[in-house]
């Protein structure tokens, strides 16, 4: 595969949208062809599957099932998503990954860490990102920005305690895997985070040989 798989990681109200379409943009403007996915999402069954695990609050969904939706969606998303475009050269951005379900059904809900990895390893056949941002954030700090877009979805509903959990679950991830991993302060301003995050995956599309208008 020729192509670059970049994911946005972090805890909610970290700004993960904000910076996806600003990297987008840079890319476009690049004139890099690029791809926009998300988890759970992003294939038709995807978005089933989001309407059950994230858009119904009220349903109670025991962490092993949440767990093995998320996979469902994701093995339909590599399929028919990640993999083509990568095999194609494109840049693939995608918001959330297989390391959100190490770090919210991991460390938030207490799954055993060696099931969740490998479940993961045979629902994406190994497929890791190239670039894994993770925009960090204080958990109290991130919460108070998700309620203030109102309607909370049922991760965002979960305590303190769970958010605090799922925000040392990636930190600790990605410190056993700095070379994937660009760490960046969330409480930075969102013009500081799009030049970090637009210098990493310019060098990276550089070193790639996909200079373009870089």
């Amino acid at each position: 595969m020729t192509g670059l798989f970049i994911s946005f990681e972090g805890p909610e109200g970290s700004g993960k949208s904000t910076q996806i379409t600003r990297l987008a943009a840079r890319l476009e403007a690049a004139g890099v062809s690029h791809t926009l996915t998300r988890e759970p999402g992003g294939t038709p069954l995807g978005s089933r599957i989001r309407e059950i695990v994230l858009l119904d609050p009220d349903l109670d969904v025991n962490p092993l099932s949440e767990f093995l939706l998320y996979s469902a969606s994701r093995a339909q998303l590599v399929q028919d998503v990640i993999r083509p475009c990568l095999q194609l050269g494109e840049v693939v951005i995608c918001d959330r990954y297989a390391d959100s379900s190490a770090a919210y059904q991991g460390a938030g809900r207490g799954l055993d860490p060696r099931l969740v990895g490998d479940v993961t390893w045979e629902v994406t056949g190994g497929l890791l990102p190239h670039i894994t941002v993770l925009l960090d954030l204080d958990s109290a700090v991130g919460l108070g920005r998700a309620a203030a877009r109102g309607q909370p979805d049922r991760l965002e509903r979960a305590d303190l305690a769970f958010h605090v959990r799922v925000r040392q679950g990636f930190l600790n991830i990605a410190a056993n895997a700095p070379e994937r991993f660009l760490v960046l302060d969330a409480a930075q301003s969102a013009d500081i985070l799009e030049q970090q995050i637009w210098q990493a995956v310019k060098a990276t599309l550089l070193a790639m040989g996909k200079s373009a208008e870089l």
